[in-house]
């Protein structure tokens, strides 16, 4: 069936209020749009939730996929011991995927209990009001803009006749160079380039704007979002959803963009 759910989301640790502590309201904005995406999705329910992270242990050609039959989210990169929420891997798609895209494109099958803190926010967040549904962790690969969203399209092709109901989301920041206290330090491309993929994802053909990005643009504005959109964007494609993007926060106060925007 088509994707139910989908959405791009920031994965700052000040969204955990246990981590950020008195500094949990300065991204207020961005916090009340997960509290609206996190009411949508327990209304939807989904079955499988698929999250995509620009930060698990990926740097190569593949495309990788966590095979650990259990997972739990995880926040000790961000000194947090907490005992995280412990999910359910959906090992029936993951063997789907694995029968389908191969020899196609190139997989990889790690195997971690613990997710990375991009896939952990988003799902603490969005997923603390859903029961079991279980869940697929997806990371990026080293390849170009035009290789995910094939491997996207071939995803959401195989997702379309998937019976159950499924949830994407696309964890991802935009430019960290935004002030001169960004982490990565300033750059007028940082703005430039949130300011673009914002315009293109807005856009009547989203997908075809995006791939018109300068490279050299995309590489000064040191961001982790791009590769995440652009997989779901395919995936969406592939299982014909209508893309429709409506942003529901932008903030930038913190030096880095932080955009949330469902995308259907």
């Amino acid at each position: 069936m088509k994707i139910s759910f989908a959405a791009l989301v920031p994965h700052s640790p000040l969204l955990i209020p246990e981590i950020a502590k008195d500094n949990y309201r300065l991204i207020s904005k961005t916090t009340a749009a997960y509290e609206k995406l996190a009411e949508e999705l327990t209304t939807i329910n989904p079955e499988t939730i698929i999250v995509i992270t620009p930060h698990a242990k990926n740097t190569s050609k593949h495309f990788s996929f966590n095979s650990n039959p259990e997972l739990s989210t995880d926040f000790s990169e961000l000194g947090f011991l907490a005992n995280g929420r412990k999910f359910k891997n959906d090992l029936i798609l993951l063997q789907l995927f694995k029968e389908k895209l191969r020899p196609e494109f190139p997989l990889q099958f790690l195997s971690s209990e613990k997710l990375d803190y991009a896939s952990s926010i988003p799902l603490q967040i969005l997923a603390n009001n859903l029961s079991s549904p279980k869940i697929i962790q997806l990371s990026y690969s080293s390849g170009n803009l035009e290789d995910h969203i094939l491997f996207g399209k071939a995803l959401g092709t195989i997702l379309k006749d998937y019976p159950k109901k499924i949830a994407i989301i696309a964890s991802g920041d935009l430019s960290h160079r935004l002030k001169k206290n960004s982490p990565a330090g300033y750059s007028p491309k940082g703005a430039r380039f949130d300011n673009k993929l914002i315009e293109y994802l807005n856009s009547e053909e989203p997908i075809e704007n995006i791939l018109k990005i300068d490279e050299n643009l995309i590489k000064n504005a040191s961001e982790c979002g791009l590769k995440s959109v652009v997989l779901a964007l395919g995936i969406l494609s592939g299982a014909e959803n209508t893309i429709s993007a409506q942003g529901l926060a932008y903030q930038t106060e913190l030096g880095i963009g932080y955009l949330t925007m469902r995308l259907i």
